[in-house]
């Protein structure tokens, strides 16, 4: 073996090793009877290349698909990447821009090819991302949203969905970006703070038949432009500063409107005036109070956000002409939105209308691949009923056929699919699934899955050919996405991969996307599968850095996995990810975090090197059921333990809690203690005792490897390559290997002996700790009304108990000496006399001045937490951090308070 372990020398020689094994593929001959485990992967953008939170997904899938594949499972990890949609258009518009070209004047379908074109040439970096992680998909699979199978599903879905009339077309408001000038999701939000203004605007209220009465009601609003689309004032129906003022109309200055005042719980009489304009064509709250009270909508801004006023049929109805109205338009028509919003100003000011002005801080939408600040516009789209398939979807939670972990995410699912609105699915873009629909000169629609099967729809229609138009919107990029975990299985073909994968057993994601993605894959799968599509969802938390913040560009603390990789190997980075993923707890990612976890990979190369160094080799037919020696059966039954551990927080997707139980048993038991104690054996005379411990040893690293591969693939690999040169030939790379099976060689008695050596010697060491004993200096050990079986168990691990615990002798007495520090091992009375060695008085003072100024901390850091005004406003990370310090302040009390009770 090589002295030292670089990571950068094995990775990619490992990746072609298990390529050449075909070792991710599914359905391997060998598993046809096998039972099957299946997950499909958040298909990452095409446009994508990996970040912290990909890496922390992917390795958490990777440990269920190796451990899975470990313990005979037929796996299927489902690959693939996302078109998105709006996203992929604007790297190549860009692209054409530095070409000074426009997608317009190239045409659809010149642009659709250079967006392919630059697919098959940069499209595939986060998938070799994906596979330097370590990513054991079968990528022989390989799927993309608008791969031809994927697009036929999309096709008959889209269909099915509309003749069942569960997909139809209504004019509604939509989030508009005016710079892609598309409809965006949710999800495409970016809620900024904002820091602006708050008008305040006289309105002048009229008598039925249009007189001025000579009163004013004022209204507050961040956006003045929209006022032009007003067709309501609301106030609340318990204000009585307004009572009276309920069912009467007030003139819209600048435009001439008669608007009525209306009673509506939306109007919050604490915030501003308590009277608010209702623009139910420019902002969601106002449309819902819109269509209470059957109000017009009114759109006065156009697809780029600029007011649109000449020949705006609904801007004219029911006002009359006026020298005011024509000013408006005038001065009005065509202006950029920020342009009007001060022309609007100017002008109510002039007319003596604009009561007052405030700085306002607030939250304003901005789309978060145009930067553009977002726009509620009123627009034909087409609409998915979600509330229709939301029912079942609900149900199969509440009924356990599907369940979050952590099971409080379930109350995030139920609270947006009981309150669900209509699934916005069109877009006004290029790029994607273009909407299957035809229209013919009179509007008429023909949703079908062909064009060919269009034309026959409306000759059938009208009797005779008729030309058709096709839609030229495209599909929502989560439309696509919703079907991934049977669209990638082959349907709507009934294969074989469909009936065997599906349902799949886990789908592994973040919280954000609990309503855009998972909530519509159960509706769909439901719909169209009739069955869920996945038994268990695993909700992980954010990487944030260090300090609990998060991750950010304009913060500067956004941390690079591949820049970690290339310095600490992808092993080292997959177990500390593995390591801190407890559930419902975010992740405080260091880099120290990472370079701790590469000298645990370095600490496993040393200690197989110490095991070749000492002769340590596999034997054929070796059975550790036949060990003889108490170390080796002990070191035995703790593997046994471990991997059942391990076994059972993987299952549970504890993966903290299964990373944690494989690092103690690798450093702690087999590495520090086990391989400790076995230096006299392997390094004594040759014999039956010599060969057992040896055998044990290969026997374990064998055990060690598969443990730990979920979490290191590669080193674990090469490792197993190594030792394989040794011994009985390996039948499979360690990605195919049976995971440890050491049930029935659990030992007792072993345990009863070695483990107490291992605890007494860990309490002396902790005992001359907080001692501050030196170091170096040897002390006696009493053990006190010892009966015969201690006796003999530390005569047998005499010399080793004194060399580990740096004892001078161990004795055996009736009753503790005086001026000693006791410890309890397993019930045993264990005393070191120290007079002599430290001033008792000096370090019981010590220990209490340092307790009390830990205790003074503590208090002050509780008075923090629990005032709720801090916890309120201070950043996120800031409240966790004295959290943090908090629980470690307690730890530490505790610790100091056992070190003054050993003193007496």
């Amino acid at each position: 073996m090589e002295k030292t372990f670089d990571p950068s020398t094995i990775e990619a020689r490992m990746r072609e090793l298990w390529e050449e094994a075909g070792a991710f593929r599914a359905g391997r001959p060998e598993r046809a009877g096998a039972k099957p485990f299946s997950i499909v992967i958040p298909p990452p953008n095409v446009t994508g290349s990996l970040h912290m939170g990909h890496a922390l997904n992917n390795t958490l899938q990777d440990i269920l698909a190796r451990y899975h594949r470990m313990r005979g499972d037929d796996v299927l990890w489902q690959p693939g990447t996302d078109h998105a949609g709006i996203a992929t258009q604007m790297v190549v518009e860009r692209k054409l821009m530095e070409r000074q070209q426009h997608r317009r004047e190239l045409g659809r379908a010149k642009f659709l090819e250079e967006v392919w074109a630059w697919k098959a040439e940069s499209g595939g970096v986060i998938v070799e991302q994906l596979k330097r992680l370590g990513a054991s998909c079968d990528w022989s699979r390989e799927r993309f949203t608008l791969d031809e199978g994927l697009s036929r599903a999309v096709v008959k879905v889209f269909v099915q969905l509309y003749r069942d009339g569960l997909i139809y077309k209504d004019k509604r408001l939509v989030n508009w970006d005016p710079k892609l000038l598309t409809a965006i999701s949710d999800l495409e939000v970016q809620q900024i703070e904002v820091k602006g203004h708050l008008w305040h605007f006289k309105y002048p209220i009229v008598y039925h038949d249009g007189h001025p009465t000579g009163e004013y009601i004022t209204v507050a609003t961040t956006r003045p432009e929209t006022m032009l689309g007003d067709t309501a004032v609301a106030v609340h129906p318990k204000d009585e500063r307004y009572e009276k003022l309920i069912g009467k109309n007030v003139r819209l200055p600048l435009v001439g409107r008669l608007i009525p005042i209306v009673a509506d719980e939306y109007s919050d009489p604490e915030k501003g005036t308590g009277a608010v304009k209702i623009t139910p064509a420019h902002d969601f709250n106002d449309f819902e109070v819109g269509r209470r009270h059957g109000l017009r909508l009114i759109n006065v801004l156009d697809a780029e956000a600029c007011v649109t006023l000449k020949d705006n049929h609904d801007f004219f109805e029911h006002v009359a002409p006026s020298p005011e109205l024509d000013m408006t338009v005038a001065a009005l028509h065509g202006l950029d939105r920020n342009a009007a919003r001060a022309r609007v100003v100017a002008m109510m000011e002039e007319r003596e209308l604009l009561a007052e002005v405030s700085d306002h801080k607030h939250m304003v939408p901005h789309g978060d691949r145009s930067g553009a600040v977002l726009e509620p516009r009123l627009t034909d789209q087409w609409y998915v009923d979600a509330k229709t398939l939301a029912g079942p979807a609900l149900e199969a939670v509440r009924s356990g056929r599907t369940n979050f972990v952590p099971k409080n995410w379930e109350k995030t699912y139920y609270e947006w699919l009981e309150n669900i609105q209509p699934w916005c699915v069109s877009r006004q873009l290029w790029w994607g699934h273009r909407i299957p629909a035809w229209y013919d000169e009179d509007g008429n629609v023909f949703v079908e899955d062909s064009e060919e099967a269009a034309l026959a729809a409306a000759r059938q229609k009208h009797g005779s050919d008729v030309a058709l138009t096709r839609d030229e919107d495209v599909l929502d990029t989560w439309f696509s996405s919703a079907l991934w975990p049977f669209s990638t299985l082959g349907w709507p073909d009934e294969t074989k991969e469909l009936s065997r994968f599906y349902p799949t057993n886990v789908l592994v994601t973040g919280f954000d996307i609990i309503f855009f993605w998972v909530a519509r894959m159960m509706m769909m799968g439901l719909y169209f599968k009739k069955e869920v599509p996945f038994h268990d969802v695993y909700i992980h938390a954010l990487v944030r850095d260090e300090k609990g913040a998060k991750m950010s560009k304009s913060k500067g603390n956004v941390i690079d996995p591949l820049h970690l990789i290339n310095e600490y190997g992808a092993d080292a980075l997959r177990f500390t990810l593995a390591a801190m993923a407890a559930q419902g707890r975010d992740i405080k990612l260091s880099t120290q975090r990472v370079e701790g976890y590469r000298n645990f990979a370095t600490k496993l190369w040393n200690a197989s090197r110490f095991a070749e160094i000492n002769g340590c080799a596999r034997v054929e037919g070796f059975d550790p059921k036949n060990n003889q020696i108490t170390l080796n059966r002990w070191i035995v039954s703790e593997a046994a333990r471990a991997a059942a551990e391990v076994a059972a927080a993987i299952e549970a997707y504890r993966f903290n809690d299964a990373a944690g139980a494989a690092y103690r048993f690798v450093w702690n038991v087999f590495c520090d203690w086990y391989l400790e104690l076995a230096k006299p054996l392997l390094q004594g005379e040759d014999g039956a005792a010599k060969d057992e411990t040896r055998a044990t040893a290969a026997f374990l690293l064998d055990q060690v490897y598969a443990l730990l591969h979920p979490f290191m693939p590669f080193i674990t690999e090469e490792l197993w390559g190594i030792k394989g040169f040794e011994g009985p030939a390996r039948e499979t790379p360690l990605a195919l290997a049976q995971w440890p099976d050491l049930a029935g060689l659990e030992d007792a008695a072993a345990e009863a002996e070695i483990g107490w050596i291992v605890d007494l010697v860990s309490e002396v060491r902790s005992v001359r700790s907080e001692m501050n004993l030196p170091a170096g200096a040897e002390v006696p050990l009493a053990l006190v009304g010892a009966d015969a079986d201690v006796q003999a168990r530390v005569k047998r691990w005499d010399e080793t108990t004194r060399k580990l615990a740096r004892l001078s002798q161990i004795s055996f007495v009736d009753a503790g000496p005086k001026s000693s520090a006791q410890l309890i091992v397993r019930g045993v009375l264990a005393a070191i006399p120290l007079e002599g060695v430290i001033d008792f008085a000096a370090e019981k003072a010590r220990l209490a001045k340092e307790t009390a100024k830990l205790e003074s901390e503590a208090k002050k850091i509780e008075a923090k937490l629990g005032n709720a005004d801090f916890v309120a406003r201070a950043p996120e990370e800031v409240v966790e951090e004295n959290r943090e310090r908090l629980e470690e302040t307690r730890a530490r009390i505790e610790k100091l308070t056992a070190a003054a009770k050993r003193l007496g």
